[in-house]
């Protein structure tokens, strides 16, 4: 049973979360919470196995408190279910490290939101993955300072990675960079060994973090 800590202000909405999630096979919502402040709190008194968590709150909002748990807790796992899609709260969330970013509109895809967060995949909700590639495309138009060859890539894999963060398909990169398909794929799962990631969102996702 996957314990889940629920952090809302809007009583309400906690209390349809909990009955969504309690009906779900093999999780258990274990604590409740109106504040940022009552999350790290609680985070730290449950232990839970994954953190579901708002934005705007007040006395502590969802980024600060989970970057103030991440700092204490390496591999928490925490979703933001929030009614905002604005760019800045997207790009903090997602330099923070947290596993996902969903939108309180689309309720209903959480209970398969909470299972692939718990198998290692992050989780956005459809209007926050129609955003990626114009956040990518902004941080590659910064210096983002990533060191890609202390992490043993070599300078034609890192321009896969960043054509990969700007949204380009493998098609659109092979043309790009005067490549075959297939050299592009063999690239592709060269780099996300060498990472350590599970798929392109969590590369592109890798890219704008660093």
């Amino acid at each position: 049973m996957k314990k889940i800590l629920l952090i809302d202000d809007d009583e309400l909405i906690t209390m349809s979360l909990e009955m969504i999630i309690n009906a779900e096979e093999g999780f258990e919502v274990i604590g409740k919470g109106n504040s940022g402040r009552e999350g790290v709190k609680l985070y730290d008194e449950l232990q839970p196995d994954l953190l579901l968590m708002d934005i705007r709150m007040a006395d502590m909002n969802g980024l600060e408190a989970a970057e103030e748990i991440l700092s204490k807790h390496k591999d928490a796992i925490i979703l933001f279910l929030t009614t905002f899609s604005d760019d800045e709260y997207i790009v903090k969330a997602l330099k923070l490290g947290v596993r996902g970013y969903l939108l309180k509109q689309d309720y209903k895809s959480l209970p398969a939101a909470l299972h692939a967060a718990m198998d290692g995949q992050s989780v956005f909700g459809g209007a926050i993955v129609d955003k990626l590639p114009a956040l990518m495309n902004s941080a590659t138009e910064e210096d983002s300072g990533f060191d890609y060859q202390s992490k043993d890539i070599s300078e034609k894999e890192y321009e896969v990675i960043q054509l990969v963060a700007e949204g380009y398909s493998n098609k659109e990169i092979a043309q790009k960079l005067f490549l075959s398909e297939g050299t592009v794929r063999n690239y592709l799962s060269t780099i996300l060994e060498k990472l350590e990631l599970r798929d392109r969102t969590q590369l592109a996702i890798f890219y704008l973090k660093n």
